[in-house]
């Protein structure tokens, strides 16, 4: 057995070598390193996600979430300039075009951003249709085109004050759709008069789970005998042994094999012969209970990942690293620091019908130029 310290935490881990050089490992063996080894690897990935978000959340709440605030309240004025600006004259057909068209997206954007009155107001006034019915109505062509897609009633109960909660809502009824089609396919299993077969291959899943809960208490019993506490004197001793007692729980209560394993490692109670002289019965039922825990481990990392992409507004399509995040943040802030001296700067060119022209101008050409692009040759 070859131990060597984990880089990242540096507690111990296992590994089956063979006894000999020439000796080769079993399939068995095999399938253990290398779950032994993802695991570790997802252990590492999962530890770098929980040091490198607290960072990266305390340097987005001082330096990101103040340009996003200051830029959301500028954008709010910039519409609000440019309807002042279309009241006056002095503007062309095509320029009070220019910024109708200008105010139709930016109220639009923003009523559906912060559910502002005032901006709903306005995306009435220069679109000329009720912000909020329009919503409606998109939600329910999608509703209606879901339910012929899916083949099933969503229900008029349905928020849809938001396209986001909206598809929260429509993931959990089919979940729940699911779930009771599976409860009454169960139901009329149950029903059925059960063959020699059958019964053998519900009672083998329960065998298996009993041989497994076996594995784990025989590893959990003789770390227990090794450190209960209370047959310890020393207080020092008594101290460790009891930190060491709630590891063991914590790593039994989660059925983590692994990290018992490790205990045993850490208190001497493994050593090369022992684990190299495991059965092939054995690492079966130990191979099940890694690859249960890889499993729960890789599904941590995927909710963790999606929940800060959601949180954050980060492109679900995008490769994330917890490394690189501080490496996007800064982008991010650069980004956001151009886009705000932008908007102040086109804020400033509304002051007056003069300078909001010549901003007019430089859009019309800008227009003019990425049209050119878009041509395809």
């Amino acid at each position: 057995m070859d131990l060597f310290s984990d880089s990242t935490n540096n507690s111990p881990t296992i590994s089956i070598s063979p006894r000999q050089n020439s000796e080769r490992l079993s399939k068995s063996q095999k399938l253990f390193n290398s779950l032994i080894s993802r695991i570790g690897k997802q252990r590492a990935l999962l530890a770098a996600w929980e040091s490198a978000m607290p960072r990266f959340q305390q340097h987005y709440a001082a330096e990101l979430q103040p340009l996003v605030e200051r830029t959301a309240a500028l954008r709010l004025e910039f519409a609000r300039r440019l309807d002042w600006a279309y009241a006056q004259k002095g503007l062309s057909k095509t320029e009070r075009r220019l910024v109708r068209d200008l105010l139709a997206d930016l109220t639009g954007e923003l009523a559906n951003e912060t559910d502002n009155a005032e901006m709903k107001a306005l995306y009435r006034k220069y679109v000329g249709v009720d912000f909020d019915q329009e919503e409606a109505e998109m939600m329910a062509e999608m509703q209606a085109m879901m339910e012929h897609e899916l083949g099933m009633d969503l229900g008029d109960e349905l928020d849809i004050s938001s396209p986001d909660a909206y598809i929260r809502q429509v993931r959990a009824r089919l979940a729940e759709a699911r779930e009771t089609k599976a409860n009454a396919e169960s139901a009329r299993r149950a029903k059925r008069k059960k063959s020699v077969k059958q019964h053998a291959r519900e009672e083998n899943p329960r065998e298996e789970q009993s041989r497994l809960h076996h594995s784990l208490r025989e590893i959990y019993r003789k770390l227990v005998s090794a450190l209960h506490p209370d047959r310890e004197r020393d207080p020092t001793e008594r101290e460790r042994k009891t930190a060491l007692m709630q590891r063991v729980n914590q790593a039994y209560d989660k059925k983590n094999l692994l990290q018992l394993l490790e205990l045993q490692l850490e208190i001497e109670q493994l050593d090369r012969s022992a684990i190299n002289s495991l059965g092939e019965e054995r690492l079966a039922h130990y191979n099940t209970i890694l690859k249960a825990q890889l499993s729960e481990l890789e599904e941590q990392i995927r909710h963790v990942d999606h929940d800060f992409r959601m949180r954050f507004g980060i492109d679900p399509y995008t490769t994330l690293k917890p490394e690189a995040l501080m490496r996007i943040l800064e982008q991010d802030i650069v980004l956001a620091r151009q886009a705000l001296r932008d908007l102040e700067s086109d804020l400033h060119a509304v002051q007056s019908i003069a300078t909001l022209k010549t901003l007019l101008k430089e859009m019309r050409r800008q227009q003019r130029q990425d049209a050119f692009y878009d041509v395809p040759y």
